[in-house]
């Protein structure tokens, strides 16, 4: 493992940035989930644990807040609402995480229906900014449920994984949030800017 929470380009104590991400509030069967897992991984060392709160699925980021005009941001709303409206609401599935060296990832099926949100959204970005920014290509629709603090060995990690007896969960996407994130306190945290309905 290695720790995920070193300090990237352009990241500090205190900055901000605006991100896209589906999240889960009231998504009970995904706080089901996440919980097992938790409890399952609570003795491994070297992790911090996602609570409930934090559970996300990342998708597009657009920038540093001091380094974005906010009424580009708000344009930049506005013309999702536009392409988010073709998108229509759809379910997904959470099963058996995989180990990442930074985090335990639960991949996300089906895909399709994720990277049409985040095609929209690039798309939307497209409309008001010269530059869309991070890659198109890449993507891996997950939800991390836990991220790693150390650089320790992964085998009572994987033990724990292997172990756990917990039933995939379901969830349903009716939006998408554009959120202000930071990663102060070693978890990533953030305040809601902007709810966007799917079609």
């Amino acid at each position: 493992m290695r720790n995920h929470w070193w300090w990237r380009p352009g990241w500090n104590v205190g900055r901000r940035f605006y991100t896209w991400h589906l999240t889960f509030g009231g998504q009970k069967d995904v706080h089901r989930f996440a919980e097992q897992y938790r409890t399952a991984l609570a003795g491994a060392e070297g992790l911090d644990l996602v609570p409930d709160q934090w559970l996300h699925l990342t998708m597009q980021g657009i920038g540093f807040i001091d380094e974005v005009n906010q009424a580009d941001v708000d344009a930049i709303v506005e013309a999702s609402r536009a392409r988010l409206a073709a998108v229509p609401a759809f379910d997904i599935t959470l099963s058996a995480p995989i180990l990442d060296p930074e985090a335990v990832l639960v991949p996300v099926q089906p895909e399709q229906p994720v990277r049409a949100v985040r095609d929209a959204i690039r798309a939307a970005i497209g409309d008001v900014l010269p530059e869309v920014p991070e890659e198109a290509e890449g993507f891996r629709p997950h939800v991390s449920v836990g991220y790693s603090r150390s650089e320790d060995r992964a085998d009572a990690i994987g033990q724990a994984l292997d172990a756990a007896d917990v039933q995939p969960a379901a969830a349903r996407i009716e939006s998408a949030e554009l959120i202000v994130i930071h990663r102060d306190n070693r978890m990533y945290e953030w305040e809601p800017y902007a709810r966007v309905e799917l079609g």
